[in-house]
């Protein structure tokens, strides 16, 4: 693996792509640490394949600057630490399994003998072993999504892009798809990750981030409480009122009545408390709180308008 480079494994400031008179990227900046997860999160057609492709090196920025494993964008130095699964992938589907893993490893750097070691372990990564001697015209499209992780793989590189890895894979082929890439970061690999199943980088990724109209909008940690806790609370109150609604904003928004069940929404989530205290201060009984925790459907909802589709 290269060297660090101030923990970042990516770090690009304002990239823009332009084709013609179309911006596809206009203020790309973001930073990826070392070892951990990144979600990439936007609606179609905002950026997201040409800021992946300009990372890689495959696209060259109309302005702005990077670096990936400390090196500029586009540095052949450090091709081979990086894996690639895109989302539209085309394998020569006259080779086996094998041949192919055997292939895209010696593409990578490895030789002859370490590719041949090697692609029989990230076959069974992926749960491809009783296919290794299998031709791929033969295979369908979940088969070949596993193949194209292991391809991605089989180098063991220091960073990873994903594009959209579950992508015709049934339910335990998507838990497989989770469980490898919290072993690449088991090993100390970082994952940049994009997938339209927003359940799956909830669970999987340490960070996101949102893209629309080729910047970035927003970010959250999905470890942090406070900026991924609860925004919309429910209070079960008796002597509850109308009145009371005009106590508790702020920091309250949007609070409603309905019997004796208060609503509201708090920016964040250490001011529940506050606005419980108001409640009993003006004669509330409070029995019951319930926060709800945003989604990251919510979210992104939320952050890209419902105007927006994924």
């Amino acid at each position: 693996m290269s060297a660090p480079n101030g923990g970042f494994a990516i770090d690009a400031r304002g990239l823009s792509k332009t084709f013609g008179p179309r911006t596809a990227v206009r203020d790309l900046s973001l930073t990826v640490k070392r070892g951990e997860i990144f979600g990439f999160l936007g609606p179609n057609g905002a950026g997201k394949s040409t800021s992946i492709k300009m990372l890689l090196g495959l696209v060259h920025p109309t302005g702005g600057q990077g670096s990936v494993l400390g090196a500029p964008l586009g540095a052949p130095s450090v091709r081979r630490d990086i894996g690639f699964l895109p989302e539209d992938f085309r394998f020569y589907d006259w080779l086996t399994a094998t041949e192919l893993l055997v292939l895209h490893g010696r593409l990578a750097g490895l030789t002859d003998a370490k590719a041949r070691a090697r692609a029989p372990e990230v076959l069974e990564l992926v749960a491809m072993s009783p296919h290794a001697h299998r031709r791929l015209r033969g295979f369908s499209k979940g088969m070949l999504q596993r193949l194209g992780l292991a391809q991605a793989l089989i180098h063991e590189p220091a960073l990873i892009f994903l594009d959209e890895p579950t992508s015709g894979l049934d339910p335990m082929g998507r838990r497989m798809v989770r469980d490898v890439i919290r072993l690449q970061r088991d090993r100390g690999a970082t994952v940049f990750l994009n997938s339209h199943l927003l359940s799956e980088i909830e669970i999987t990724c340490d960070r996101v981030a949102f893209i629309k109209d080729g910047e970035i909008v927003a970010s959250r940690d999905m470890a942090d409480a406070s900026a991924a806790g609860a925004r919309h609370v429910s209070v079960r109150a008796r002597n509850a009122s109308a009145a009371m609604l005009g106590r508790i904003a702020p920091p309250a928004t949007n609070p409603s009545l309905s019997g004796d069940e208060i609503r509201f929404d708090v920016p964040f989530e250490d001011a529940i408390a506050d606005v419980v205290r108001a409640l009993v201060e003006a004669g509330a009984q409070v029995v019951r709180v319930s926060p709800e925790r945003t989604s990251l459907e919510d979210e992104f909802m939320r952050l890209v308008g419902e105007d927006h589709a994924l």
